[in-house]
């Protein structure tokens, strides 16, 4: 059978007459195997061995030594897999990311593994491309968009062409018959074949990006740096880290670009495939099965040069990896909460100092720890303090709504709906922002006050008015609007409360009847191809009014929006969270920079009950640095990141008893000591989601304390009971 054991040397291992291998299984050791004689086995080769009484795939990892056990005892290997081995960074990262987040090497191992597929070269495809239409060809809607779409890039095949024109695949198979579209066969890993050209000229720079750039050229050709281009909205700075893609690429090396939505990303791409004549690769788990095992094959074999991605792209096998990009370096989702708990901006940048190479953090809101390491002079700033080109930045205006409070019912005050008015019939478009989805946050009973509440989660259900359904937005639930109390029974005296984007757009459309609104979220916007299109009616004029949540913040260029309106400015300060007030500022100062983008002047109001709010005085002041001084000061007396640590114990189970001890068990073996302080236990915020009922413990610690140790030996000493996990989540993002 197979056994545990450590990891040796990467010369010996080749000799050694057994191997360890790291199975994608959440395990923290290696297992021991049988290296056949006829086959030769380094670390890093992919292998697939037998493990009970099925057979699977994993990677040699480092050896330490011989087996302990006999070798008459072991299993042998049953295949190397054809597929270039796991680049030693690559491993490296793994093993740092296990140890940093105290999570078995084989679970982070998986994020490495996630499309097993990939690891057997992909069979022959057919693909399609566009030849001259016959004359009597028959169009419809769909084959146009068929043939536009096949029209724009390389030969693709039939799946990934139908899903980005919205069409059947039988709808191409008529244009193949009737002769306007020819199969062709494609490249057995490929995807785009076009190759990228970073000698293309780029667009004419203004002289700060032209000197921001230059820097960064310079830095390609060196070691492990960090930089941070900070540059205001629409200063620039995809067109300044694109300078530095041109080099990395001019000198061979492989590029990954993080995006935090990546499923919003269809003006970045035209951006890019102009700035080097073809898209790049593209990874994030929107794509069907088959294009990720393109694409992951792609990148193990270097072909893919250039890869943007969401925060998984972090561990694919790049064997020459050159440059990294992380764009929106301050937005959450970078934050994984799920599984493996890790930052992908941070863990980036670990992965850039393994393969000693640059790395460029990009926004226009840095996150407060971004800051403090540049003024302590671990990262560089490259600054960006304007608007490129004639655009200016917006101006910003708060309106007090305890002042002038909008109608009963009503959710737009009345200078909003004046401005709204003096925009849309000067031409132009608006944006109203309120980043919560559906028709209202909570529905009650008038007769009883029940609230309506998810049975898995300690969460109100929202009302969904186009779908007539209650959905909770964090396990997924979903229920039939009631006609009747479900507590009470009383018939029609269900209320919704507050309001939603669709609760928001009923308001606009009686407002301003004729005009063409739309509503941008994750519910109504699913996948690039969704979010491409609806981000071209925009470009295109097709919508006067854009209603949307944080999706519609980041990134976007509208050249005749010039009016932007948060309706419940105060929103995300709710609640106490230790980050409240950066990410509200971080949120509406990217939202406010959407409006003004080019030569038409931008105006930003924000509907606010706490106008003297220190976030509300920055955005109107464009006091972006003395807030982040304040914030700092204030996180620096309380011991609180970046000037201190956290780490967080969840403890969760369906049997809120047995919860309930191991989180007493816990508190009980706390560690003690000058430097550290436990807090809790407590229920989180969301004190049962999808059904586990969940405690919380924090531990609190100095900046020069080793909490990865003080985690390991505390969690040591308490054993807790089947059915009851214990999540530990170093450096906590959020405290739900």
């Amino acid at each position: 059978m197979p056994m545990h054991h450590a990891s040796t040397s990467e010369s010996e291992a080749a000799a050694q007459p057994t191997v360890s291998v790291q199975l994608p299984l959440p395990l923290g050791t290696t297992y021991d195997y049988l290296r056949p004689a006829d086959m030769t086995l380094t670390p890093g080769d992919f292998v697939s061995v037998p493990l009970g009484g099925r057979v699977v795939e994993g990677v040699v990892w480092r050896r330490d030594g011989p087996p302990g056990v006999a070798e008459d005892r072991l299993k042998g290997v049953i295949a190397r897999l054809d597929c270039p081995p796991m680049p030693a960074p690559l491993r490296d990262l793994v093993d740092w990311v296990a140890r940093y987040t105290l999570t078995p090497r084989g679970a982070v191992l998986r994020m490495a593994m996630s499309i097993p597929e990939a690891l057997e070269p992909t069979p022959p495809r057919a693909g399609y491309r566009i030849t001259p239409p016959p004359p009597d060809l028959r169009m419809t809607d769909a084959r146009r968009r068929v043939l536009r779409v096949a029209a724009a890039g390389p030969a693709r095949g039939a799946t990934e062409i139908a899903r980005e024109a919205g069409v059947s695949t039988g709808v191409i198979t008529g244009l193949v018959a009737a002769g306007a579209l020819e199969r062709v066969a494609l490249p057995a890993d490929g995807g785009y074949t076009v190759a990228l050209d970073p000698g293309l000229p780029g667009p004419v720079l203004s002289p700060e990006q032209a000197a921001a750039a230059a820097q960064l050229r310079a830095a390609i050709a060196g070691e492990f740096s960090v930089t941070l281009l900070d540059g205001v909205t629409g200063a620039g700075k995809t067109e300044v880290y694109f300078e530095g893609i041109a080099e990395a690429l001019a000198a061979g090396r492989q590029v990954l670009v993080l995006l935090p939505e990546i499923a919003l990303t269809g003006q970045w791409l035209d951006r890019f495939a102009a700035r080097f004549g073809a898209p790049p690769d593209v990874w994030h788990s929107d794509l069907p099965r088959g294009a990720r095992r393109r694409c992951w094959r792609r990148v193990a074999q270097a072909s893919a040069r250039v890869v943007v991605g969401a925060r998984s792209a972090l561990f694919l096998p790049f064997p020459e990896l050159g440059l990294i990009v992380v764009d929106e370096e301050h937005d959450g989702s970078y934050k994984q909460e799920d599984g493996v708990i890790y930052h992908a901006r941070d863990m980036a940048v670990v992965r850039a100092r393994i393969e000693n190479i640059p790395i460029v953090l990009a926004t226009a809101t840095p996150a407060l720890e971004t800051v403090m390491n540049c003024e302590s002079g671990r990262y560089r700033r490259l600054r960006l303090p304007a608007r490129h080109g004639a655009a200016e930045l917006p101006r910003i205006e708060l309106l007090d709504m305890r002042r002038a409070p909008p109608p009963r019912q009503r959710w737009l005050s009345e200078p909003l709906v004046a401005a709204l008015s003096e925009t849309l019939e000067a031409g132009e478009q608006a944006l109203l922002f309120l980043n919560r989805r559906g028709y209202a946050p909570l529905t009650l009973c008038r007769a009883c006050g029940h609230r309506v509440h998810c049975p898995n989660c300690t969460a109100w259900l929202v009302e969904h008015r186009l779908t007539r359904q209650l959905q909770c937005h964090h396990c997924g639930y979903v229920a039939a609007l009631p006609s009747s109390c479900p507590d009470c029974g009383a018939e029609d005296r269900m209320a919704a409360c507050g309001p939603g984007v669709e609760r928001l757009a009923e308001e606009v459309s009686a407002l301003f009847p004729g005009w063409r609104l739309a509503l941008m979220t994750s519910d109504t916007v699913r996948g690039p191809s969704a979010a491409a299109a609806f981000v071209a009616a925009i470009a295109n004029r097709e919508i006067d009014i854009i209603i949307g949540t944080q999706i519609i913040a980041k990134g976007h260029h509208f050249p005749l929006l010039t009016l932007v309106g948060v309706v419940d400015a105060d929103l995300g300060l709710v609640g106490g969270d230790l980050r409240a007030a950066e990410r509200t500022f971080q949120l509406l100062h990217q939202v406010a920079g959407r409006a003004g983008r080019e030569d038409r002047p931008g105006r930003v109001l924000l509907q606010t009950y706490h106008p003297e709010h220190a976030v509300m005085r920055a955005l109107v002041d464009g006091a972006r640095d003395r807030f982040l001084a304040a914030e700092s000061e204030m996180r620096r007396d309380g011991g609180w990141p970046p000037f201190g640590r956290l780490a967080a114990l969840i403890v969760s189970g369906r049997d809120e008893a047995r919860v309930d001890r191991t989180a007493a068990l816990l508190a009980r073996a706390a560690p003690h000591a000058e430097q550290l302080r436990v807090l809790g236990p407590a229920p989180a915020p969301l004190a049962m989601l999808r059904g586990r009922h969940r405690r919380r413990l924090l531990l609190k610690a100095a900046r020069n304390v080793d909490v990865q140790a003080v985690l390991r030996r505390w969690l040591g000493q308490v054993r807790w009971p089947n059915g009851v996990r214990v999540q530990v989540d170093v450096d906590p993002y959020s405290f739900l």
